[in-house]
């Protein structure tokens, strides 16, 4: 008894066409060749936020629920600031968590302060000194920057109540 040889069965209809299969591994390759070359030649970068004086800082300790996305903000001598709902400390929460991480990634304690900084040109961002790790708040939108701006104007009235 002869056994059947199984059908190949293809659909050139739902196939992806090779040229555009060449065409992304094309773009890919290029992709890494201008990276490799901005690396090799140490091209200065181009793409980042723009310098400008510092307006105002505050060195804050930020507490966050990974879970509930609730958030607790302190002053760097660990007076409460403000303890933020779900929903008001979603955005804070999150950066909390990614200052977090790299510090587990340094091997460095959590409950250290980062700062708080806005600039002469709008912008802000907020800095962790013992990692180093910076991110400039204006990337993620107006409106979590917003947030951050607040706990800002916070700080400054309670230096100024002081």
């Amino acid at each position: 008894m002869e056994h059947a040889q199984p059908k190949v069965y293809s659909d050139r209809d739902q196939m992806i066409p090779r040229v555009l299969i060449r065409g992304l591994l094309a773009l890919v390759l290029a992709t890494l060749a201008i990276a490799t070359f901005a690396r090799v030649t140490d091209r200065p970068l181009v793409s980042t936020p723009p310098v400008s004086p510092l307006k105002a800082e505050a060195a804050l300790i930020l507490d966050a629920n990974a879970t509930t996305g609730e958030a607790q903000v302190f002053t760097a001598d660990g007076t409460l600031l403000i303890a933020l709902d779900a929903e008001d400390g979603g955005f804070i929460a999150g950066v909390q968590r990614v200052i977090a991480r790299e510090r587990a990634k340094h091997r460095i304690t959590q409950n250290a302060p980062v700062l708080l900084q806005a600039f002469e040109n709008g912008r802000m961002a907020i800095t962790d000194p013992a990692t180093g790790f910076s991110a400039d708040l204006m990337g993620f939108g107006a409106t979590n920057a917003e947030a951050f701006a607040r706990l800002l104007a916070m700080t400054q009235t309670q230096e100024g109540n002081t």
